[in-house]
Formats: C-alpha cells, sequence, structure tokens
C-alpha cells in the first residue's frame, strides 16, 4: 500500500479516562512507523459521542482501524455502522453490544462488577447526572496493575461520564461487529466489566483473536501496552493483507 492507503489507527477512551491514557500505546504504533490518533471522547451520551468519532473518521480521508477502551467500544460499534472506512475493529476491555443494549446493561449481565460502589454522581447543568470514580477508589478500582502515583494522576484526569451515555442502547440496527472483522484484549482481573462478559462478547462478534491478559486491570491500555498493541497490529495486518 501506499502511504495514502496505509490505515490510521483511530483510538477512543472510554469513561473516567482521557485520551492520553493511549499514550503507551501511540508511541509504540509510532515507533512501528504506523500512523496513529487519539480521539477525546465527549462521554455525554451514544448518538451525540459516535456521531463526533465518524466524523473525525470522515476528515482523515484512509481506511482506519478502530479501536476503542470500555465505553468506547459502545461509541466504535455505533461509529462505525455502516462506514465502508472502518476496516477493523479491536474491543480493549470494552462493551461490543447488540442493538439495543447499553453499557450499563451489558456490565451487569455477569457478577463480579464493583464499579458502582467506587462512583460519586452529581447532577450537571444540561440535565440528569454524570458519574466520576472517587478519588481514593479509583486505584483499586480500575488500575490495581499500576503505579499509585500514576493511579492517582489519572484519578485527577479523569473525565466524568453522564449517566445518560451509559443508559443510551446502540441505536445501529446492525452493530459493526457483525460486519467488520473484530479483535478482542481484556484484562482477567477487570474490576469494572467483568471478564465473564469480556468474554461472552468477544465470541458472539466471532472476534478473530481474544487476548486474556493474566492479573490485568480496566486500564489495560496504560498496564498492558504490549498487549493491546499486539492486538492493534493484528487488525493491521489484516486490513494490509
Amino acid at each position: 500500500m501506499t502511504t495514502a492507503q496505509q490505515p490510521v489507527v483511530v483510538l477512543v477512551h472510554g469513561a473516567f479516562a482521557e485520551s492520553a491514557s493511549w499514550n503507551r500505546v501511540l508511541q509504540r504504533l509510532h515507533e512501528r512507523g504506523l500512523d496513529a490518533v487519539a480521539v477525546a471522547n465527549q462521554l455525554r451520551g451514544l448518538d451525540g459521542d459516535a456521531a463526533y468519532v465518524r466524523n473525525v473518521i470522515t476528515s482523515l480521508d484512509r481506511p482506519v482501524v478502530l479501536a476503542g477502551h470500555s465505553y468506547g467500544g459502545m461509541v466504535i460499534t455505533q461509529a462505525a455502522a455502516g462506514l465502508p472506512a472502518v476496516h477493523a475493529l479491536v474491543y480493549v476491555a470494552a462493551f461490543a453490544p447488540d442493538s439495543g443494549e447499553s453499557a450499563l446493561l451489558l456490565s451487569a449481565k455477569f457478577d463480579g462488577s464493583t464499579l458502582g460502589a467506587a462512583l460519586e454522581a452529581y447532577p450537571v447543568s444540561t440535565g440528569g447526572n454524570e458519574f466520576r470514580i472517587a478519588r481514593d477508589k479509583f486505584h483499586h478500582q480500575f488500575c490495581a496493575d499500576l503505579d499509585p502515583r500514576e493511579a492517582a494522576l489519572m484519578a485527577a484526569t479523569q473525565r466524568p461520564v453522564t449517566e445518560k451515555a451509559l443508559t443510551d442502547g446502540l441505536t445501529a440496527s446492525e452493530p459493526a461487529w457483525r460486519t467488520t472483522p473484530s479483535w478482542f484484549v481484556h484484562g482477567e482481573q477487570d474490576l469494572n466489566i467483568p471478564a465473564q462478559a469480556l468474554r461472552f462478547m468477544a465470541d458472539r462478534a466471532g472476534s478473530r483473536g481474544t487476548r486474556e491478559v493474566a492479573g490485568a486491570s480496566h486500564a489495560l491500555a496504560a498496564s498492558q501496552p504490549d498487549a493491546v498493541t499486539a492486538a492493534i497490529l493484528d487488525a493491521v495486518a489484516h486490513v494490509n493483507g
């Protein structure tokens, strides 16, 4: 492929994170000569968040490998539906919903999530509530396999998510993973989305390759960037043929 035809990797963070959470993965992709960009996910509502990501993809005018973390999996599933520019999907400790399913529904499908007890809720001026993870619970809940000092920084820079975003069901009539090849990577010790739920979604989507990282937390891009990068490289190799 020419440079113009080479896929660009678009990374979409989830709730309680921000675009810099992908930095270690970005560094590894750039070292391999790949173009990659991390999108600032708005975390306000599924349709609006997905529309923004679609705009970013369209602006690139290139084939795209689209990766999402956590709630970002909801967003990429909606954004890539019917979008020919997206040639592969990578779900990083991420929701892979079917039509009508929400992040809240999927996180409760199997036992094991302790996220609810770690959240703080408060009203926002646009209506409804938004959530953040309490700072004193962030390390254990979100990124137990990271250094406490880094976890404290991540807690301070986390982006809250609206209740609407977490309860919005997928509105695409056909989720993108039904028509676009997908790869999955997740941690064995994920406390936000139980590993059993992540395995279920990978199997349902017909994952081309699933990595489960022993002892890894939900913050996989920060704590296990090699495993995340490997999954993305598999998707890129597929696109390049």
